[in-house]
């Protein structure tokens, strides 16, 4: 199978701390990203050791949220850095991947 090297990024947030909205409307708009993928989780916790949860009592507003997206390896380190100052320090994750095609 043919495949080529990308670069796979995730930028981990709470619901709460961030306009989400407006992250992706850069992400699509300004960056041009070539797809991406919001998830909402319904457990975690960072670096204060706070647990955020989602029960079926209430609808929590800091619920964890990952967004992950790929692209060419030189568009996505330009995205993180334009992204610098609005990502937490330890909040963005990025490896290599292959893509089929």
């Amino acid at each position: 199978m043919k495949s080529r090297e990308l670069t796979m990024a995730r930028i981990y947030l709470l619901e709460g701390e961030v306009q989400l909205d407006k992250l992706l409307k850069r992400l699509h708009d300004w960056e041009k990203l070539r797809g991406l993928t919001v998830f909402r989780g319904i457990t975690g916790f960072g670096s204060n050791g706070r647990i955020h949860s989602a029960r079926l009592v209430d609808l929590s507003m800091e619920l964890p949220i990952v967004v992950e997206f790929f692209d060419e390896t030189d568009k996505v380190q330009l995205i993180l850095e334009h992204l610098e100052d609005e990502i937490k320090p330890g909040h963005a994750v990025w490896w290599p991947v292959r893509v089929n095609g």
